[in-house]
């Protein structure tokens, strides 16, 4: 193993890059499973908090597919305010409009 491997993420791009993940299966899977954990709660409060501001009293009847939606804009509005929504909407009514047949 090289000395660049200081971290266990480090050691998760050497055992990809070198092909051993497929070799040592039994080290990479748990390896995975031990980057993808969160350090902290966090998100997970924030996440709840969020959910409160967004569905109040008058949004109690929002279906669930729009209340996640909402939430997930709100709780990543960081990523959501660099969006450019100009490419977006034109995507949205070029596969929407509708042809006019003469």
């Amino acid at each position: 193993m090289p000395d660049s491997v200081d971290s266990l993420l480090d050691l998760s791009r050497y055992l990809h890059s070198s092909r051993l993940h497929e070799v040592l299966s039994n080290v990479s899977v748990p390896l995975r499973v031990v980057l993808t954990i969160p350090v902290t709660v966090a998100s997970g409060k924030r996440s709840f908090s969020k959910l409160k501001l967004i569905k109040t009293y008058l949004r109690a009847s929002m279906k669930q597919d729009r209340l996640h939606g909402l939430a997930l804009l709100s709780i990543e509005n960081a990523v959501a305010s660099e969006l450019d929504y100009s490419s977006v909407i034109e995507k949205f009514a070029s596969l929407k409009a509708r042809r006019v047949k003469m």
